[in-house]
């Protein structure tokens, strides 16, 4: 998980979306670390450090340097540096060359270039190749040798020429993903765009090539040239690609490369896949229920089934067992005698929709409707507190109207996660600034959790923890963007208010 850019914010909002359901609400990795627990060990005098001075001959100079962009304070960024450090060592004798270079993104004069590679969180690690012509995300390990090991990979041939059936089916069984191509010649049309969709993915498939059919493993299913087949370990084993045009092969390998339905669980083996889902396009549907029951069998094998029908539609499928997946429900807003239940998330402006108590049978009839547009949208909403007189105010969903949108008050809303270590840090700060307005009838500090209530998104634009807003008397939102001083945030207020501050009511501490 990254940091985001600026020591202010804990993370990009995008990835919250995406990444964080899948690993930190869920609970499979989590967010931050004390210094205690981050590693300071190594040393990286074989990284190359680059700045806005000398990042552009270095680059051009260099046929493939892998860049880490990181902040010096990133926690996570400390925590790779020793792994960073081995791998740069291990890899500065190997041939073709390859370098592996640090930029300090956090630095004032390094920040146009963070931006112009769309740095939006620290650690990012990016490979330019070709002296800058050719560059994109490395998405691989960050330990040493799964470093090591991509880099190797990624300056080797695109696409590894097949030998012989031994070697095939050697490899086929070696790794849970292979992609088998056999082409008539290597001159022909298609196999040249093979190669180029094999070098932009080489990071997440293991591409090989045959122009001999005899040295395709046996599915029992014969495969003629031009065709691309990807082994897997999964499912049924292998599939087919039927549109062999460089985006079609894309979308084939997205589409096929992740399981039917992925478990929810903490097996480090499925971390890749649910990054591939959570990176993909279409809605995703999760099931929760008591995979040790007695109807869990039942009801496998009915969401396997609308699973598999559904394939067409683009939607991925995810099942959970209740018990281990305690995050999960939280963050969906779901009691734990709810279930099963069905989650429907969708893409863009697509409404989340949940079904609770939901019977087998009931599945594919429930996401029929939710397609159709005949579910009700889902908001979450943490419960009212029955008791809201501390300094700073509790909002939830529920309440969100009543008291911000239209309370006819000035209300400096914090959105936060009870997780963020800025949003604790800024917690003390913002008890102060709502003492010193407590005699402010106009002035109301409050918070909400953006962990655990939907934000309307088309009022807030949230895109990471903490976030502030001035929702003023006269229905204006403005963002906070200054520092988070006391006296900083008691300007802002009294700035921005709709209505002037009273005789003896707050004044700037400048």
């Amino acid at each position: 998980m990254q940091c985001a850019i600026g020591a202010n914010v804990c993370f990009c909002m995008s990835l919250l979306v995406q990444i964080v359901v899948a690993f930190v609400v869920l609970g499979y990795v989590q967010v931050g670390a004390s210094e205690s627990e981050v590693p300071v060990e190594g040393t990286d005098i074989d990284v190359v450090v680059l700045d806005a001075t000398n990042f552009t001959s270095f680059i051009e100079e260099n046929p493939f340097v892998l860049v880490e962009f990181y902040a010096p304070w990133c926690g996570h960024c400390k925590r790779l540096a020793p792994e960073y450090a081995k791998a740069a060592t291990e890899l500065k004798s190997h041939e073709p060359k390859v370098i592996l270079a640090k930029l300090d993104a956090d630095e004032e004069e390094n920040k146009a270039l963070a931006s112009l590679y769309g740095v939006q969180g620290f650690p990012t690690l990016k490979i330019f190749r070709e002296g800058g012509e050719n560059v994109m995300f490395y998405n691989g390990p960050r330990d040493a040798d799964g470093i090591v090991s991509s880099l190797k990979q990624m300056v080797a041939p695109p696409s590894k020429l097949l030998s012989s059936l031994e070697q095939a089916n050697s490899i086929v069984r070696e790794n849970p993903l292979t992609v088998v191509a056999v082409f008539k010649d290597p001159e022909s049309k298609e196999y040249k765009e093979f190669l180029n969709v094999a070098d932009e993915l080489r990071s997440e498939y293991n591409f090989t090539h045959t122009f001999d059919s005899s040295y395709v493993p046996d599915t029992g299913v014969d495969l003629s040239a031009p065709a691309v087949r990807l082994y897997k370990n999964f499912d049924e084993g292998f599939s087919d690609a039927t549109d062999l045009s460089p985006e079609g092969l894309k979308i084939f390998l997205e589409e096929k490369s992740v399981p039917i339905v992925l478990e929810l669980n903490k097996d480090p083996s499925n971390h890749a896949y649910l990054v591939k889902i959570f990176n993909g396009v279409g809605p995703k549907v999760f099931l929760f229920l008591d995979l040790k029951g007695a109807d869990a069998d039942e009801y496998r094998t009915a969401y396997s089934d609308l699973a598999k029908a559904s394939q067409p539609k683009g939607i991925k499928f995810l099942i959970g067992d209740a018990a281990e997946n305690e995050n999960a429900l939280k963050h969906f807003g779901i009691k734990e005698d709810k279930v099963p239940a069905i989650v429907v998330e969708g893409t863009g402006t697509s409404r989340q929709s949940i079904g609770l108590d939901i019977k087998a049978s009931e599945l594919a009839h429930w996401l029929q409707d939710y397609l159709d547009g005949k579910l009700k949208p889902y908001v979450k909403s943490e419960e009212i507190p029955e008791t809201n007189d501390e300094p700073v105010k509790v909002v939830v969903r529920n309440t969100l109207n009543d008291m911000v949108l239209e309370s006819g008050k000035n209300v400096l809303l914090e959105i936060y996660a009870p997780w963020c270590g800025h949003c604790k840090r800024l917690a003390p700060t913002l008890e102060e600034v709502a003492i010193e307005f407590k005699d402010d009838d106009d002035v109301v500090i409050a918070k909400l959790d953006g962990s655990t209530n939907d934000i309307p998104n088309e009022i807030f634009e949230v895109k990471g923890f903490p976030t502030l807003y001035l929702h003023t008397a006269a229905g204006e939102n403005i963002q906070y963007e200054g520092d988070r001083s006391k006296a900083d945030l008691i300007e802002f207020v009294n700035k921005n208010r709709s209505n002037p501050p009273k005789t003896g009511a707050v004044k700037d501490e400048l």
